[in-house]
């Protein structure tokens, strides 16, 4: 897209399953901005120094599920080891997270999905905010054919990660995760499918932005 505003930030939250991240990543390059997933994690890792696999054990999950390996110390990628005593908790991890998308929102236009962002950037000027959702035959079907989880596995995963989201979400927002008053928009991405969904959201930016 031609003469996209400086900075416009869009952030996707999703259910498992919605395609949320791909929504995102397709408009990311329809629009020709970055796009930042798991990429995150390892800013973030980058950033301070820890462990990437740190990180990985608190993706968007609520602070106190890792207070266990806080207590018993956790391997930092320098080799060092960082004690309960020092406070690296869910707490800090957030907001080193959230410095690095801070960060990343005033450097460039981007897609962010997940993660808070949305509430994160809440005060950016520019800031788009989404909620992918579908039904459940819809998510269903895509764990199945696209992640190739089993029918079981897929009910399992849809139930624990969207409670774990909005747990997570709800936590550090004190907002309720997926309730359309936080967004500037939801999509049904089952309802229209995922291409459709992007053309939708190039839309609403171009709409959004006076282009």
């Amino acid at each position: 897209m031609d003469n996209i505003s400086n900075n416009t930030i869009i952030t996707i939250g999703r259910q498992l399953g919605s395609g949320g991240r791909d929504i995102g990543r397709k408009l990311a390059d329809k629009l020709g901005i970055k796009f930042y997933d798991k990429e995150l994690i390892a800013e973030a890792a980058k950033e301070s120094g820890l462990s990437e696999n740190l990180f990985e054990g608190m993706d968007e999950k609520p602070t106190n599920s890792f207070l266990y390996s806080i207590v018993m110390g956790v391997q930092t990628g320098k080799g060092l080891y960082y004690q309960y005593s020092d406070a690296l908790n869910g707490d800090n991890i957030f907001k080193i997270q959230s410095d690095v998308i801070k960060k990343l929102a005033n450097e460039n236009s981007c897609v962010i999905v997940g993660r808070c962002a949305d509430y994160i950037l809440r005060n950016y000027p520019n800031l788009i905010k989404v909620f992918i959702h579908a039904d459940k035959d819809f998510r269903k079907d895509r764990l199945t054919n696209v992640l190739k989880m089993t029918p079981k596995e897929a009910d399992t995963s849809m139930v624990k990660t969207d409670k774990n989201r909005a747990n997570y979400y709800n936590f550090y927002t004190n907002n309720v995760w997926g309730s359309v008053e936080n967004y500037h928009i939801s999509l049904n991405s089952g309802a229209i499918g995922i291409d459709n969904s992007v053309e939708v959201l190039k839309q609403f930016v171009k709409i959004k932005n006076n282009l």
